[in-house]
């Protein structure tokens, strides 16, 4: 009978016998040996893979900001070509005049510094104006300057219903047409009668009085660029030229006053006889803008210096005496809110808005592209 001594629980053979013990002790030994393997051949194969980034991708990733970076390999020969991307650049800010720099000291709250006048007009400021005073010795005498950028605007030359003189040549609107009204920047002043000075006069391509040689002549040609020049040309301007005035000769030249400013009297009949009255002028600076300058109680000498103090590099004389220096400004599209900057008390805001006396000047903002025609 068998013995029941035994306490503890019987172990049971596995199948197939007590020889297949071995296999299946190596077996579970070979599994043990593969889990300890596994930490080690996830870590070298995360070595291999950063190092490939190193030497392969990542290389690319700092020579992204440069360009672009390829490479072709043979026979364990690595070629890397990088083209360079052309850096991004902002376009330099609109050229805007320095201001003026005051005469007297202290200066007047905001003396010589430049005002947008236009600034409901999309685009870069195109009219500025400032003051100053331009004489220490007179200190109540006020000079007023507008800054006009030829480069988005066009200048216009209206006669009126008297100025320049007769002719038997359409006058056209004698006004600002009021189709370019949404358009309209600024107006101002323009020489003297033909009676008074004789000179020439272009616009619209009509001559009504032939160019003379040697005087200062305002241009602005089709292309939209705008000069002040000492008139070389003939009787009549070429087909390149929108429009030109002539008025006296040159006051200012080569960022210099002419020798013929110092003599007040070939300058124009002046109000009494006397040598210092109000004189407004145009004058072009070193960059092609438009300065147009007027002040009270000023000899050609003192507007040639006025000239000289805004940065005007050559400029001409436009008419003189109380009654006919003007500018006026627009404060919003279709010649809304026209504002008067050169104090003149026989003149009114909408003054070139209907027929006016003399002839004049008026600005737009310039139609992108193309060859410039005049409002008429």
């Amino acid at each position: 009978m068998p013995s029941d001594a035994g306490t503890g629980p019987r172990r049971v053979p596995p199948a197939g016998g007590g020889r297949a013990a071995p296999s299946v002790r190596r077996h579970l030994a070979r599994r043990r040996r593969r889990r300890r393997l596994l930490p080690v051949l996830v870590l070298l194969i995360g070595a291999v893979v950063l190092l490939a980034v190193e030497l392969g991708g990542g290389r690319t990733g700092k020579t992204a900001a440069k360009g672009t970076t390829t490479s072709t390999g043979k026979r364990g020969v690595s070629t890397t070509t990088t083209t360079a991307v052309p850096r991004t650049t902002l376009p330099p800010p609109p050229y805007e005049p320095p201001a003026v720099s005051p005469k007297i000291s202290p200066p007047l709250r905001g003396e010589g510094k430049w005002v947008v006048m236009d600034r409901w007009d999309p685009g870069p400021p195109s009219v500025l104006t400032t003051t100053f005073r331009p004489d220490p010795t007179q200190p109540s005498i006020v000079a007023y300057v507008a800054w006009i950028r030829t480069s988005t605007t066009e200048l216009a030359l209206y006669l009126g219903y008297e100025g320049p003189g007769p002719t038997s040549l359409d006058r056209g609107p004698e006004q600002v047409p009021q189709s370019a009204w949404p358009r309209l920047l600024a107006t101002f002043n323009s020489g003297f009668y033909e009676k008074d000075s004789a000179a020439g006069f272009y616009t619209h391509g009509t001559l009504y009085y032939p160019m003379i040689k040697g005087l200062a002549t305002v241009v602005a040609y089709t292309n939209g660029r705008v000069d002040i020049v000492d008139w070389q040309g003939g009787a009549r301007p070429g087909p390149g030229v929108l429009d030109a005035r002539q008025n006296l000769p040159l006051l200012v030249n080569d960022g210099r006053a002419t020798t013929g400013a110092a003599v007040w009297g070939n300058w124009g009949l002046t109000l009494g006889g006397v040598p210092a009255v109000w004189r407004t002028g145009l004058g072009i600076d070193a960059e092609g803008n438009l300065i147009y300058v007027a002040a009270a109680d000023q000899t050609p000498a003192s507007l040639a210096q006025i000239f000289l103090d805004v940065g005007a590099v050559r400029g001409m004389q436009l008419d003189i005496n109380p009654e006919w220096p003007i500018l006026i400004t627009y404060g919003g599209a279709n010649a809304a809110s026209p504002s008067i900057f050169v104090p003149n008390p026989a003149s009114i805001p909408t003054r070139f808005l209907s027929p006016a006396t003399k002839d004049f000047f008026a600005v737009f903002r310039r139609v992108a592209g193309g060859t410039q025609q005049q409002p008429w």
